[in-house]
């Protein structure tokens, strides 16, 4: 919860990247402004085909290219999986009391299903550059030392 907040931001501001912390559903509206330069993400696992991070980093891969704003993916280099697809991932679904509960109050009815994805997976289309602690990795993401 609040990764980008909680981690993120104060990491590049430590360093002294300049950073501003927007909430999600932000992300879109401000993109179409013009105020948005690029979109650096994390990765949980890098496949041979796509990217898998916390939900939502495709929907804001998807915003970025539409609006032809540079998506970058920053992971280091043990989070490349060269023996899987991003078709052969199971995604991890999360229980229904993250988002039925505030505060340990009920905001959705208990007839009501949730769905509740962890993860989502971005392919590398939509994706400009991967940011490793080797430097800076472009289009094709396959190289030797990589993705065998």
């Amino acid at each position: 919860l609040l990764q980008g907040s909680r981690l993120t931001a104060w990491e590049l501001s430590r360093d002294g990247i300049p950073v501003t912390t927007i909430i999600d559903s932000e992300a879109a509206y401000l993109m179409q402004r013009g105020e948005i330069d690029c979109v650096i993400v994390g990765a949980d696992r890098i496949c041979t085909d796509g990217v898998f991070n916390k939900i939502g980093t495709y929907m804001h891969a998807v915003s970025a290219s539409y609006h032809q704003i540079p998506f970058y993916v920053a992971a280091p280099r043990s989070t490349f999986d060269p023996e899987h697809r991003m078709a052969d991932i199971i995604v991890e679904e999360r229980g229904r009391e993250e988002v039925a509960s505030l505060f340990g109050r009920t905001t959705v009815p208990d007839a009501v299903p949730v769905v509740n994805y962890a993860f989502d997976g971005t392919p590398f289309s939509l994706i400009a550059a991967i940011i490793t602690e080797d430097g800076l990795i472009r289009e094709p993401f396959h190289h030797p030392w990589l993705m065998p």
